[in-house]
């Protein structure tokens, strides 16, 4: 698998990805539908930051990373 994303992109995301568990988990200011698609962006961004690799800028041809 190939490295497309930067440092301060996947740590963008990992803070994202907190700020959408607080809202979903934490907060409970979510709720229904919104409480879902905020876990699901979290786990998703989360995943990807740690792996180093989104599939959407695979398909458009972005890199933000200055080594790959």
């Amino acid at each position: 698998m190939i490295k497309n994303m930067g440092t301060l992109d996947r740590g963008g995301r990992i803070v994202i990805a907190a700020v959408l568990a607080y809202l979903a988990l934490g907060a409970g200011t979510l709720s229904g539908i919104a409480f879902w698609v905020a876990l699901a962006v979290a786990a998703i961004f989360t995943l990807t930051a740690f792996v180093g690799m989104c599939p959407l800028y695979r398909i458009i041809g972005l890199k933000t990373c200055r080594d790959c």
